[in-house]
């Protein structure tokens, strides 16, 4: 699988993940290059997961980007990046298992 992921909110490409209005309460972009990631964690949101978090964060060790379709998304993506140890850049990709994927192929390059 080679190319970009954009859903509108997240796009994945050969350079950078860009989580589209991130910063609160500008709204502007966060730009993350692909060499500052050491690593990331997926996991299914829950009800105590983030879920209803719309935008911030509730537990201080992550920090989301506005997504209103949050609710109904099922995967949340934890970012690891190097000099960063909190809060980690989070978000909900709508289709996860294609971001991924993506994601998984251009770490490894």
């Amino acid at each position: 699988m080679t190319g970009t992921y954009d859903d509108g909110m997240v796009v994945l490409d050969r350079r950078a993940i860009t989580l589209r209005r991130y910063h609160f309460p500008s709204g502007t972009a966060k730009v993350i290059p692909l060499s500052a990631i050491r690593g990331y964690r997926a996991e299914p949101l829950g009800m105590l997961t983030h879920r209803f978090r719309i935008w911030g964060s509730s537990d201080l060790r992550r920090w989301l980007p506005l997504d209103i379709k949050r609710p109904v998304r099922t995967t949340l993506i934890t970012l690891d990046l190097e000099g960063t140890p909190w809060p980690q850049p989070a978000f909900t990709p709508a289709d996860p298992e294609r971001f991924c994927e993506l994601l998984d192929e251009l770490l490894a390059d």
